[in-house]
């Protein structure tokens, strides 16, 4: 199946800025992945994390300058601002904030940032003026509180295909919320249920992620990777003493600290930091936490499968009950826990849901998308004509520009056409060379999906060894994932639905597995992307190259970066390039080998 088109990612938003009605800036702001996004008569122009312009990964803080690019990119001054919406709401779920400050007045450091929160969220004004570049008082824009939860729902649905879905949110905690189900038809959503504070299958995930000796924030995303090669079995009955499935879930909260002592995050300028949130009590049954830097031993394998086991259990029941109170068959996803490809790869085969959408920036990034969306949509009563189809919606960069910067860093570089160019570049990724491929507008969202990508030939075995080694230095047991060209995925997995967003695990075909040894995983799967030649047109070109060349429809592609945000810039793609062991790095038409 294909996800239906109604926008373009060719569409060029300044243009719109004269025919203008409403405009509205979207913001994930004083929260982990602060992002900015515009939407511009209900269509979507310009989106953006912040981490990507301050170079700190996970930034969180206000978006200040992906905010005033958005604007900058569509033509735009502070006073055409019709409405500012922040997904951020003090008042939401008053009931159990309430509860909870109460209940920790002992602790008078947590009812000190509780009102800190607060205050930082009221003085928005201020700070979008700051950002904006003009006084508080010259914005003539409304400004809009909406509820974490709700802006993610609204980041699903209402750029979802469907006119009618069941409606999942699901993430590590968000206003005191860390799930929402709704039922979404037409420009409406209606809220049936949530979990709320202390209950959250992200805290699950991430107090097991910790006890495993990964503290970070977005570390979960690496214990996925490491859980292929435990057996799951071997811990699974304990694991499942952890998260209860009534209703739609709840913890044990014997195995967790967060209730009691609060969760400790740092949001300053740079990546949050979570302080320990399991207790003692998973220490008694798991044995002792892995320290950071220990060795990796079969037992951590076996707790990491058990862990994303009963994830994919809690996973998989959600979406069925959620399925059965509300009758639907398309189901829209949204939240941290969203990103969790494994688990979405089983819905379809193994819940009655037949259609499937997943907000590409289904972490917090995403948020400001649905609290524009929400704004547009329930604010302002407007209908829907719009669909995500794609994330090209970061700033892109001229052909003078990007020689330019290949010329500052004292490179040389060959101009080639088209025809000459995808050829060239397919036939060197053939030969073994790792590309560093920019091209057009950045991706919004975790991914890189071909705009600002590394690719290699996924044929060879020693690939990941390669990335590994010359540019990437991640764990050996993270997998890398295929870009193939849509129609042909089911030649080559076992499920053919569209995944352009790569957020959706599939297994390999038994007969294809020894041919891409580099993207299949050790359990034989891949985390695909599905490439459509309207979505991206170079990037299918390139890999149609590649399979005239191999007969292999894909593409190794992983994120250009090492060990810092996504590059943005040329001058970000050429300073990698340079520190890095890449072989070849396409800037638009301008090729540079490396000497």
């Amino acid at each position: 199946m294909r996800i239906s088109r109604r926008s373009s990612p060719s569409s060029n938003a300044r243009s719109r800025a004269s025919d203008l009605v409403t405009a509205i800036l979207g913001l994930n702001a004083y929260h982990g992945d602060a992002a900015a996004a515009l939407v511009v008569d209900g269509e979507l122009v310009a989106a953006a994390e912040e981490e990507r312009f301050s170079r700190l990964k996970h930034v969180a803080g206000f978006p200040a300058l992906s905010a005033a690019w958005c604007l900058d990119d569509a033509g735009l001054s502070p006073r055409d601002l019709d409405h500012v919406a922040v997904g951020r709401d003090p008042r939401a779920n008053l009931g159990a904030k309430v509860a909870q400050t109460i209940s920790r007045l002992r602790n008078p450091s947590y009812v000190a940032d509780r009102f800190r929160s607060m205050s930082r969220v009221r003085g928005v004004k201020d700070d979008v003026a700051r950002a904006l570049g003009t006084p508080a008082d010259s914005l003539r824009a409304k400004f809009h509180n909406v509820e974490h939860h709700q802006a993610h729902a609204a980041s699903a649905f209402f750029v979802s295909p469907f006119d009618e879905a069941v409606v999942l949110t699901l993430d590590g905690f968000g206003d005191f919320a860390s799930a929402l189900l709704a039922a979404g038809r037409g420009n409406r959503l209606e809220v049936l249920d949530r979990v709320t504070f202390p209950h959250s299958l992200g805290i699950y995930y991430t107090a097991v992620t910790q006890w495993l000796g990964f503290p970070k924030y977005g570390d979960e995303g690496k214990v996925m990777g490491l859980a292929p090669y435990g057996d799951a079995d071997v811990y699974r009955g304990r694991m499942r003493d952890l998260v209860r499935l009534d209703g739609l879930f709840e913890l044990n909260l014997d195995y967790f600290t967060h209730h009691d002592r609060g969760v400790d995050m740092t949001w300053q300028e740079g990546p949050p930091a979570i302080g320990r949130i399991f207790s003692p009590r998973l220490e008694e049954v798991l044995g002792p936490a892995r320290e950071p830097a220990a060795e990796l031993t079969k037992e951590h394998e076996d707790v990491a499968g058990a862990l994303q086991g009963v994830l994919e259990e809690a996973y998989v029941h959600v979406v069925r009950e959620a399925q059965r109170r509300t009758g639907s068959t398309n189901l829209c996803l949204a939240g941290g826990v969203a990103l969790n490809a494994v688990a979405n790869g089983r819905i379809r085969p193994e819940t009655p849901i037949d259609g499937l959408y997943i907000q590409p920036a289904a972490g917090d990034s995403g948020i400001a998308v649905g609290s524009a969306y929400h704004v547009w949509h329930r604010v302002l009563g407007r209908e829907r004509g719009f669909v995500m189809d794609h994330a090209y919606l970061g700033p892109e960069y001229s052909a003078e520009r990007c020689a330019g910067a290949v010329r500052a860093a004292g490179l040389e570089s060959e101009l080639l056409g088209d025809d000459a160019l995808f050829p060239t570049v397919a036939a060197r990724i053939a030969a073994g060379d790792v590309v560093g491929w920019f091209q057009g507008r950045m991706e919004f969202g975790p991914r890189a999906l071909g705009n600002r990508s590394i690719l290699t030939d996924p044929r060879r075995e020693d690939m990941k060894d390669v990335l590994n080694a010359r540019i990437k230095h991640r764990e050996p047991f993270r997998p890398f994932a295929p870009s193939i060209l849509a129609e042909r995925t089911g030649e080559w997995y076992e499920q053919d639905y569209a995944s352009p967003f790569m957020v959706l695990v599939y297994r390999t075909r038994a007969e294809k597995r020894d041919k891409i040894p580099a993207v299949n995983h050790v359990d034989d799967t891949g985390r695909l992307q599905t490439v459509e030649r309207d979505a991206n047109p170079r990037y299918y070109r390139l890999i149609e190259e590649f399979d005239r060349l191999t007969g292999v429809p894909i593409l190794l592609n992983t994120s250009f970066n090492e060990s810092e945000p996504i590059v943005m810039t040329p001058e970000h793609a050429v300073e990698t390039f340079g520190k890095t062991h890449m072989d070849l790095l396409v800037l638009g038409n301008q090729l540079v080998r490396r000497s």
